[in-house]
């Protein structure tokens, strides 16, 4: 029996075969050529909005997985909400300002930004945006994404850019602008800030170390038994190359802090983390003379460690010290940090950022180190503090960096 004849099967001129490879351009270049986008925006002009903000790509260089993924999710809400009764208008849009791009021109066309002439490089990120702004819009046009593809917006046309001072003008009218300075991620090879969501975090081996600061001002703290003898507050610190920007030493307001004497000196650190340090830097911590609270040491007075640098460093508060490492007292340089930082702004700090574009230390670091990569200058200030008598103890640990 030929059981084809016994199924009532509809009849269709749909191919067995989609071929779709072949069709799909077929269908793109229709929708194309009789406009299929103009017409449908025709068909709901005066109906009730749904505006989708195309937030931008870089246009520098071929779209990948994230892109395409955009770019097709925001296709199907339009295509959606059209079906819903919307007026869907879909402008798609460019990035092409910004370090991507020049990043990418630089790289790809073999460029040396050092030896170019500004305007010269501006020109040839420009170029190379253009570029890839077409052959974007071709690879987004064949994943069968309707918008207003002759009329996207771009960030480095005139108009755009005119409505962007515009907008910078009323605010600044309003109030809304000021200068200061901030904390801010930076790229030393690309020489460019970095945004929060493109850092990374690895595990790094890095070399931590108790550094002593002599203590200059003590708010009447010092015990009886002290006076007369060397008195330092140990900090801790995981990042040496930042010691030359040291303004202050933070300390939790509600912590119990110890006088110890130790080899005729007198430490001050947290009570709770005494056993830790000594076993870490091999001295007995044991001789406690007198202890105090975190906030009665505020706006006492360090002198910084290094011989050649002559500042104070200011007893801050602050709630982020903890007890899970280091010595309760943290070392504060508000030039290298979020949290530094804005205890700078509390306290009216200076901002120190011995660092130039590339990753530097400069002269103001000090000249035994200005030139050195931030990194590479771990072990001369490591020997530098020890050098001094300022060098407590060293350890290496492994945290995420």
């Amino acid at each position: 029996m030929d059981y084809s004849k016994t199924l009532n099967l509809p009849e269709t001129e749909f191919p067995m075969r989609a071929g779709l490879p072949e069709r799909e351009p077929e269908f793109l270049k229709y929708w194309e050529e009789n406009k299929i986008y103009e017409k449908k925006q025709e068909l709901h002009a005066g109906h009730k909005k749904f505006v989708l903000h195309d937030g931008p790509p870089y246009a520098n260089g071929k779209i990948h997985m994230g892109t395409a993924l955009n770019k097709i999710l925001k296709d199907i809400i339009m295509k959606y909400k059209y079906a819903q009764g919307f007026d869907t208008p879909y402008v798609p849009g460019w990035d092409t300002h910004g370090m991507p791009i020049e990043h990418a021109a630089i790289k790809n066309l073999g460029l040396n930004r050092h030896e170019l002439d500004t305007l010269v490089l501006r020109k040839e990120c420009h170029d190379y945006a253009l570029k890839w702004i077409d052959e974007q819009r071709t690879d987004f046009k064949r994943l069968g994404v309707l918008g207003d593809w002759d009329h996207p917006y771009i960030t480095m046309t005139h108009d755009y850019e005119a409505v962007q001072i515009h907008v910078f003008g009323e605010m600044a009218k309003k109030g809304y602008i000021y200068k200061g300075k901030k904390a801010v991620y930076w790229c030393p090879h690309c020489e460019t800030a970095l945004a929060e969501a493109e850092i990374e975090y690895g595990e790094e081996k890095s070399p931590a170390i108790f550094v002593k600061m002599p203590l200059v001002k003590d708010n009447g703290m010092l015990p009886e038994a002290a006076q007369g003898k060397p008195a330092y507050i140990v900090i801790w610190t995981t990042t040496p190359w930042t010691m030359p920007a040291n303004v202050a030493i933070a300390l939790h307001p509600d912590f119990e802090y110890a006088w110890v004497e130790c080899e005729g000196e007198i430490l001050f650190m947290a009570k709770e983390m005494l056993e830790a340090v000594g076993k870490v830097c091999k001295k007995d911590l044991s001789n406690i003379i007198g202890t105090c609270q975190g906030k009665d040491m505020e706006y006492a007075e360090c002198r910084h460690p290094f011989e050649t640098i002559d500042r104070r460093s200011l007893v801050v508060l602050a709630d982020y010290v903890t007890l899970e490492a280091g010595t309760g007292c943290v070392h504060t340089a508000p030039g290298h940090g979020a949290d530094d930082f804005e205890t700078g702004v509390r306290y009216n700090l200076p901002i120190i950022c011995p660092v130039d574009g590339s990753g530097k230390l400069t002269a103001e670091a000090g000249a035994d180190f200005a030139g050195m990569f931030v990194f590479d200058a771990n072990v001369p200030i490591i020997k530098y503090l020890a050098g001094l008598n300022r060098l407590f103890g060293k350890e290496n640990i492994r945290h995420q960096y």
